[in-house]
């Protein structure tokens, strides 16, 4: 059975066929495509889609949909990512620019750090970041992620990213000296 993670405000689940649409208008937007391989056509959108469905069929995790729960809209996706050749096992973001600076990335990231930890047995999480991308370094840091420095993405980016991370022993003793569960 697929998971189904809740926030207060988000439901986080595997892509399904009708979020598409969203999905693509995402990846088709300026701003919100700049940090996660530009712009895209429909298409191409398509196979990235397709290639996240596949991953949760295949290895049992990917991206999940990211569903705002008051209005029940697809606002992004975000969650465990580790395709062959990536710079280690990564919890990922992005949500659709009319969503920005609601904390949304933070709190999906909470609950997917949690869960990557505990059901995909984890031991490290990352954060590949473009390093001018300050709204996903203030994320990184929220989460309590360090820069460990310069990594590369496999090709087709074939770019060089920030790697921030952090441990699943200090991300269990900042969740519990918040009194977080963790």
């Amino acid at each position: 059975m697929a998971p189904e993670l809740q926030t207060p405000r988000l439901l986080l689940r595997p892509p399904r066929r009708e979020d598409f649409d969203a999905w693509a208008a995402l990846m088709g937007h300026v701003e919100t495509a700049h940090f996660i391989g530009g712009v895209q056509p429909r298409a191409v959108a398509w196979r990235g889609f397709m290639t996240v469905a596949g991953a949760w069929h295949l290895d049992g995790y990917g991206m999940f949909s990211v569903i705002e729960k008051a209005t029940g809209r697809w606002i992004g996706r975000v969650g465990p990512w580790a395709p062959e050749g990536w710079p280690g096992t990564e919890i990922g973001w992005a949500i659709s620019r009319d969503w920005w600076g609601r904390g949304y990335a933070t709190e999906a990231a909470i609950a997917t750090i949690d869960w990557a930890f505990t059901t995909l047995g984890w031991s490290e999480i990352i954060h590949a970041i473009a390093p001018d991308n300050m709204a996903s370094q203030a994320v990184a840091r929220k989460l309590g992620s360090r820069n460990r420095g310069p990594g590369r993405l496999p090709p087709p980016a074939d770019v060089t990213v920030d790697i921030w991370a952090q441990s699943r022993t200090a991300w269990d003793a900042r969740r519990a000296a918040s009194g977080a569960p963790a």
